[in-house]
């Protein structure tokens, strides 16, 4: 799997934006719900599972869009499933470490 990711670090911070390689640059809409894979957002730098799972174990804050991405958090711990959002069939998560 080949997935894009950007790491921001504001103070003590670290958000994680991860997503599948196959839906990054894409905008899903349905009804009033907009999902916009942004690369500017996303990054432009891709990242194997190895270096995902990492970045998200670091992630004190993510931002997770894609299948293959939202199924790695889950397995992970990260986010639980009940908590995912689908837009076209779409998933995405948002987790914040408090």
């Amino acid at each position: 799997m080949k997935y894009y990711a950007k790491v921001y670090r504001v103070q003590s911070e670290v958000l994680v934006a991860v997503c599948d390689a196959s839906i990054h640059g894409r905008v899903f809409e349905e009804g009033e719900l907009v999902l916009d894979i942004k690369k500017e957002f996303y990054g432009d730098e891709e990242f194997t599972e190895e270096q995902i799972a990492l970045l998200l174990r670091e992630a004190t804050i993510a931002n997770i869009a894609g299948e293959d991405a939202v199924s790695m958090a889950i397995k992970l711990g990260i986010i639980d499933e009940e908590n995912v959002l689908r837009v076209c069939g779409i998933p995405h998560a948002q987790m914040v470490r408090m």
